[in-house]
């Protein structure tokens, strides 16, 4: 189990995404756990999967400008950045300061490697509620992070 973080309080990490159900799942974390979570430090956590260029390059003839490139690699960055300020915007609501985290990489493995490399005690994700089949052929980061990740997990299922 991880250890309690530099600050001796305990690290309690939520993944979001640009979905509507991890903002619900950081809003569900915030009223149901806001007594909890007063001696816990929050970490916010958003990953952004490699940006695919191959479409770029295949409407170029494999000679994309270097510019488009670097204009779309900084979109997504800011796209990722947009989406940790808006989840510190809901926690200052509630009155909470959390630390902000991005990495780049596939989101179900760049949040396990976070929760080690973090310390996190407890990880919160979203669940997009997709049925078994979905499942079975896109993966689900949620069930992903429950059997992988080296802490404790809690799953927020939005209402379909």
């Amino acid at each position: 189990m991880a250890e309690e973080g530099k600050s001796g309080k305990k690290q309690v990490m939520v993944a979001i995404d640009e979905s509507d159900c991890s903002k619900e799942a950081l809003k569900w974390t915030l009223v149901y756990l806001k007594d909890t979570l007063s001696d816990s430090d929050i970490i916010l956590f958003t990953a952004q999967p490699p940006l695919d260029l191959s479409c770029v390059y295949a409407s170029s003839y494999g000679a994309a400008p270097m510019e488009l490139i670097n204009s779309m690699q900084e979109n997504y960055k800011n796209a990722a950045l947009n989406r940790l300020h808006l989840g510190t915007k809901i926690c200052a609501e509630i009155g909470v300061t959390p630390k902000m985290v991005m990495e780049f990489g596939n989101p179900k493995e760049a949040i396990c490697d976070a929760v080690e490399k973090l310390g996190v005690n407890l990880l919160i994700v979203g669940s997009h509620g997709k049925g078994a089949l979905q499942r079975t052929f896109l993966g689900s980061v949620s069930n992903y992070c429950v059997n992988n990740a080296k802490c404790p997990v809690l799953v927020v299922r939005t209402k379909a």
